[in-house]
């Protein structure tokens, strides 16, 4: 099992074991994550699984695709770190990782 650490806005954060191969945003539903609303179930449009990945953590969790960076433009809290978690394959190689939530999702 990966661990992965998921802080609220408020600061409160939740860390989960998920399992590889699952999206982090699954892994996030699953454990009860407040704050990951997954609106469209992960297909990557609607934006609702926004989350911020620790700048050491960036490389690690890949690219963002074309449909990704235009789920993102929409966000007014967009920053280098914004991902989809819905985009964010879980594997061994992110044990540890760190995100944190934005104080809404759209």
């Amino acid at each position: 099992m990966t661990k992965i650490t998921l802080i609220e806005y408020s600061g409160t954060d939740h860390t989960i074991d998920a399992e590889p191969g699952v999206s982090l945003m699954q892994a996030a539903i699953d454990n009860g994550i407040p704050g990951i609303d997954a609106d469209c179930g992960g297909s990557c449009a609607c934006g609702t699984c926004h989350v911020f990945v620790a700048e050491e953590w960036l490389a690690a969790t890949g690219e963002r695709s074309d449909m990704e960076e235009a789920m993102l433009s929409i966000r007014p809290d967009r920053s280098e770190q914004s991902r989809l978690s819905c985009q964010i394959e879980v594997t061994d190689a992110l044990d540890g990782l760190v995100v944190r939530l934005p104080e809404f999702q759209m």
